[in-house]
């Protein structure tokens, strides 16, 4: 991953923050990572090196435990300290979006409202632990007080698309896993799932979050 990279102290030691800067950026967004892996996934590379053509400053935060080398996430409070302690330090002058994959969306959702974000983006909301439906979620998407997407894969384990209300606003990436695969003979190959995830993010942010300011 390329891009502009920063150390920045947090609550449970160091995080590292990788900024992908636009020429004439109209928002910022700000993206952590989830609980399996780190902010080289597919999804979130795929944004911070197309978003920024498109007048979107993308930053991704590395969380402290995966900076140390840990292989288990900490507890969701800890993600939450950190990934404030990296709003926190960036200080943008742009408009605000919060967002990130499965355990970074959770944490996203939980606190854009108090860090002043104008929206939120939820990469693969685990909606639920897999075959635990009863164990949703779905008050910490709900609860996110600011405009919210759901980007979420087809055959997403961790809550597959008709398990989400109506009110959600959400884009479907047809065929995709809870990583955003897809199988080889699908129905979109994985560049064209990565752009989908592209393409709805960069429409929802001009719509809902630009067209709001």
């Amino acid at each position: 991953m390329s891009g502009v990279e920063r150390m920045i102290a947090t609550p449970y030691g160091e995080g590292r923050l990788v900024t992908r800067r636009s020429k004439s950026p109209f928002a910022t967004l700000l993206l952590s990572h989830g609980a399996g892996g780190g902010i080289g996934a597919g999804d979130l590379d795929a944004l911070a090196r197309d978003l920024p053509r498109q007048g979107i400053t993308v930053v991704l935060f590395e969380q402290p435990w995966r900076v140390a080398g840990r292989k288990v996430a900490t507890a969701p409070p800890t993600l939450d300290d950190a990934l404030t302690a990296a709003a926190d330090f960036m200080r943008v002058r742009t408009p605000l979006v919060v967002g990130g994959r499965s355990a970074g969306a959770r944490s996203a959702a939980r606190t854009a409202k108090r860090l002043g974000a104008q929206g939120c983006l939820a990469l693969s909301f685990p909606l639920h632990p897999p075959g635990r439906p009863e164990k949703s979620r779905l008050g910490e998407l709900t609860g996110a007080g600011v405009p919210t997407l759901v980007v979420q894969g087809e055959r997403d384990m961790f809550g597959r698309p008709d398990e989400f209300p109506a009110h959600v606003d959400l884009c479907v990436v047809p065929g995709a896993d809870h990583s955003f695969k897809v199988p080889k003979r699908g129905a979109v190959s994985q560049d064209e799932a990565h752009g989908i995830v592209v393409e709805s993010t960069l429409e929802w942010i001009v719509r809902e979050v630009a067209g709001n300011q």
